[in-house]
C-alpha cells in the first residue's frame, strides 16, 4: 500500500527529474527567481476565472510570499526547502509536465499535484512562515 509520504515523494522525484537541473541554476540567480515569480503571477490570474483551481491555489500563493521575504532577508528559509519551492512553481508554470495545461482541469490538477506535494515536505517551514508572518502586521 502507498502511502501519503511515498506518494509525495514520487510525485517531487518526478518533477526533479524534469527540472532538476533548471532549479538549481534559478536558486543562484535572483533575477531568474523574480522572472519565475513574475509567471506565477501571471497563471494565477488565468486561473482566477476557475473557481475549482483558485481555491487551490492557496499554497503557491504562500510560496510566492515566502521567496520573496527570503530574497529580502527578511525571514530566510533552508536552502532545501527554497529549492523545492522554486521546483513546485516550475512545474506549476512549465507547459511541459506529465499532464498538459491544455487539458484543463486535468492539466492544472498536475501543475498542482507537485505543489501540493512540496507543500506538505516542507509544512514545518511553510508554518514557521505564516507564524512569522503573522507577527508582522
Amino acid at each position: 500500500m502507498t502511502t501519503f509520504a511515498n506518494k509525495t515523494t514520487e510525485i517531487v522525484e518526478k518533477a526533479k527529474n524534469l527540472f532538476g537541473k533548471q532549479v538549481d541554476m534559478i536558486v543562484r540567480q535572483e533575477q531568474k527567481v523574480v522572472e519565475l515569480l513574475k509567471n506565477v503571477g501571471q497563471k494565477l490570474v488565468i486561473l482566477a476565472n476557475n473557481p475549482k483551481v483558485q481555491k487551490l491555489t492557496a499554497p503557491v500563493q504562500i510560496f510566492i510570499r515566502m521567496i520573496k521575504a527570503h530574497f529580502r532577508g527578511d525571514h530566510k528559509m533552508e536552502m532545501t526547502t527554497l529549492g523545492l519551492i522554486v521546483l513546485s512553481l516550475v512545474y506549476f508554470i512549465s507547459p511541459i509536465d506529465l499532464i498538459p495545461d491544455f487539458l484543463g482541469f486535468f492539466g492544472f490538477a498536475d501543475d498542482l499535484s507537485v505543489v501540493l506535494a512540496v507543500y506538505a515536505k516542507v509544512r514545518d517551514e511553510v508554518e514557521r512562515f505564516l507564524e512569522w508572518e503573522r507577527t508582522q502586521i
